[in-house]
């Protein structure tokens, strides 16, 4: 994170250390309550990022150690690990030429998106590339900071896709599923833990963010600890345990390292990119549907399963919503929502050089 000199004023400026954080503890646990309780994705990282934004920009002057928020990073990255199983694979091969095509379409229009939007000069243009660019927000937020983008910026634009994109989701789910029956399970916080499984996270988190850190890997604390996780899960060789209360940690940490970077002068920079942003959002998900139509009738493919599959970002909810319809193809659906994941890990970086080059970034 390009950090920022903290506020000299604001209100919370001149309280102590610990009141500063027992404000945003209480802000943020208030906040993700209210989320969850409108089921609103990504609630407990949004909370926290929108307590840290509330407490950044009225001066506050405190930060999350930086040895937390490299935990917090590589406990995600072993959340995209555990999330990448064999029989996604199978999905994919089997479909292969679909994948391939819908997501190619997707990062390119999503590319180009965000290519106008800084040619527009609303954002920088490796600011407005990541923030455009479909695939797990948590994740594109910490390679944008390490590709020198502004992870504030970044994390505006992507957590207001998802919240977009899920909602247009639901609501179109609708119109094919009846979701008034179904009851998603209640989250055990503290379940009792797998030693082993949980003792291989923790040691797939600390090898792999050292390794990715020792190579020199860009984002190398997130991707580090999702290669070696996920090549480990794949082979069988391991399985990883990521307890509820342990992401919601790592998710807090990671909403206030956002959050509380943000200042006045650049709030007002992303209300004033506001409408462009939105309507780039809109244009996103007109495409995508579009994209899922015409996957629909020329394949023959269930119309809300070529939807969701096409769908750009919000990973968790188009799983739920998948998950909440017997006709829908869950394994086709995260396969082709993994393999633009992955495509944007690969491609993501040079293309972001790329187009920012384009606009004098």
């Amino acid at each position: 994170m390009h950090q920022q000199a903290p506020s000299p004023t604001g209100r919370l400026a001149s309280l102590p250390r610990h009141a500063q954080w027992s404000a945003l503890l209480g802000l943020s646990a208030a906040l993700a309550v209210l989320l969850e309780w409108a089921q609103l994705p990504a609630a407990l990282l949004v909370g926290p990022m929108l307590a840290g934004i509330a407490a950044g920009v009225n001066g506050a002057t405190i930060r999350p150690p930086k040895l937390a928020v490299t935990a917090a990073q590589a406990v995600v990255g072993c959340l995209i690990a555990r999330s990448i199983e064999p029989d996604i694979f199978a999905s994919f091969l089997a479909d292969w030429p679909i994948f391939v095509g819908a997501v190619v379409a997707t990062l390119a229009a999503s590319s180009f998106l965000g290519y106008m939007v800084s040619r527009w000069r609303v954002l920088p243009g490796t600011t407005a590339v990541w923030g455009s660019t479909p695939g797990a927000a948590s994740a594109m937020v910490l390679m944008a900071d390490a590709f020198g983008a502004d992870a504030r910026l970044v994390a505006f634009m992507q957590y207001l896709r998802v919240i977009f994109v899920s909602v247009a989701a639901a609501l179109i789910a609708r119109f094919w599923v009846d979701t008034s029956g179904v009851q998603l399970p209640a989250t055990i916080w503290f379940p009792s833990l797998d030693w082993p499984a949980f003792g291989t996270m923790i040691a797939v988190a600390i090898v792999g963010a050292g390794l990715g850190q020792a190579v020199r890997m860009p984002a190398g604390t997130f991707l580090g600890p999702a290669i070696l996780g996920a090549a480990l899960n794949l082979g069988g060789y391991a399985t990883l345990q990521l307890p509820p209360w342990l992401l919601a940690a790592s998710y807090a940490l990671v909403g206030w390292w956002i959050g509380l970077n943000f200042t006045r002068t650049i709030l007002l920079h992303a209300a004033r990119a506001l409408p462009q942003i939105i309507a780039s959002i809109l244009v996103l998900i007109l495409f995508c549907a579009t994209l899922g139509f015409a996957m629909s009738r020329a394949l023959g493919i269930d119309p809300l399963t070529a939807y969701l599959a096409t769908s750009p970002g919000g990973m968790d909810s188009v799983a739920i919503i998948a998950a909440a319809s017997n006709r829908v193809n869950i394994s086709f659906v995260m396969a082709l929502q993994l393999a633009r994941f992955l495509l944007v890990l690969i491609a993501g970086p040079p293309l972001a050089r790329l187009l920012a080059r384009h606009v004098g970034d």
